[in-house]
C-alpha cells in the first residue's frame, strides 16, 4: 500500500463511506504479511518510497506467484525482476506485461513520468541490463529515454545525443568489456552519472569485474557505481535522484 491508497482509505472513513472496522481489516497486513516462507513487506512504499519488488531468480514458480498476488492485491502494482517464461505463463494478473529480454514483468506502476532519466549502453549486448534499469525507473514514476550502442569504439555516435545528455537529471550508463563509457559520459555531462558494469565481454572481462574496477577507478569525480548487471538497483537510485527535489 502506498501513500495515495492509504490516503484514499482514510478519506473514506472520514466521509463515512467505509467503517473503521472495515478499514482496520484492510490494514491488518501492515507492516507485513506472512505467506509460507515469505514475509511480504506491504509497508515498504510508505516507509521508503519504493515498494517491494519480486526478485524471481532462485524462487520456485509457486513462490513467485504467491508473493506477486499478495503484493498486487494490496497495491494494484507489481514489478518482478529476472522472471522467465514459466512465470509469465503462470501469472494471471490482468494487464501484466512481460519483457523477455530483461526478465521484467510489470503491472500498474506510474501512469506518467517526471524529470528525465537517460539510460545509455555501450553496446547492443548490454540492453538487457539497461532495460531492467529503464523499466524500473519508469515503473516508479520517472520519465525515461534510452540511447543504445554508443560505446567508445565509435564515440562519435554518443555526441549525436548531446541534447538529451544536457537535459537529463540522471544518466545511467551500462557497459561491459573494459567499462570505459561512464567516464566518457561523466566528462561531458553536468548531471549525476550512475555506472552499471555488465558481464558482457571476453575472458579477461571476468564476468564484469574489469568493467566494475574501471568504473570504481574513474578519474571523473562524482560517478556512482552499482553492482554487476544490477539494472534494478541503478533504476531505483536514478529515480530517487531524479525525483528527490519533488518530495
Amino acid at each position: 500500500m502506498d501513500a495515495a491508497l492509504l490516503n484514499e482509505l482514510l478519506q473514506k472513513v472520514k466521509d463515512g463511506t467505509l467503517s473503521p472496522e472495515m478499514a482496520l481489516e484492510k490494514l491488518k497486513s501492515l507492516p507485513f504479511e506472512a505467506i509460507d516462507s515469505s514475509h511480504v513487506d506491504h509497508h515498504r512504499a510508505l516507509r521508503q518510497g519504493i515498494p517491494e519488488v519480486v526478485f524471481a531468480e532462485g524462487k520456485t514458480v509457486d513462490e513467485v506467484l504467491r508473493i506477486s498476488k499478495a503484493i498486487y492485491k494490496k497495491s494494484r502494482k507489481l514489478l518482478i525482476t529476472r522472471a522467465d517464461e514459466n512465470i509469465r505463463k503462470a501469472l494471471r494478473i490482468k494487464g501484466a506485461k512481460h519483457y523477455p529480454r530483461s526478465g521484467i514483468i510489470m503491472a500498474g506502476g506510474a501512469t506518467s513520468g517526471s524529470g528525465l532519466v537517460l539510460v545509455v549502453t555501450a553496446g547492443t549486448s548490454d540492453i538487457a541490463v539497461a532495460e531492467e534499469a529503464s523499466l524500473t525507473a519508469s515503473f516508479l514514476g520517472s520519465r525515461v529515454e534510452t540511447v543504445y550502442d554508443v560505446g567508445v569504439a565509435g564515440i562519435h555516435r554518443l555526441f549525436a545525443y548531446m541534447d538529451l545528455i544536457r537535459e537529463a537529471r540522471v544518466i545511467v550508463v551500462v557497459a561491459g568489456m573494459e567499462g570505459a563509457l561512464p567516464s566518457v559520459v561523466g566528462g561531458i555531462a553536468d548531471s549525476v552519472v550512475i555506472g552499471v558494469p555488465a558481464s558482457t565481454g571476453y575472458g579477461t572481462s571476468f564476468g564484469g569485474l574489469t568493467a566494475l574496477f574501471a568504473m570504481l577507478n574513474s578519474c571523473v569525480p562524482g560517478i556512482a557505481v552499482v553492482n554487476i548487471d544490477n539494472g534494478f538497483g541503478a533504476g531505483c537510485l536514478a529515480h530517487r535522484i531524479n525525483t528527490g527535489s519533488e518530495r
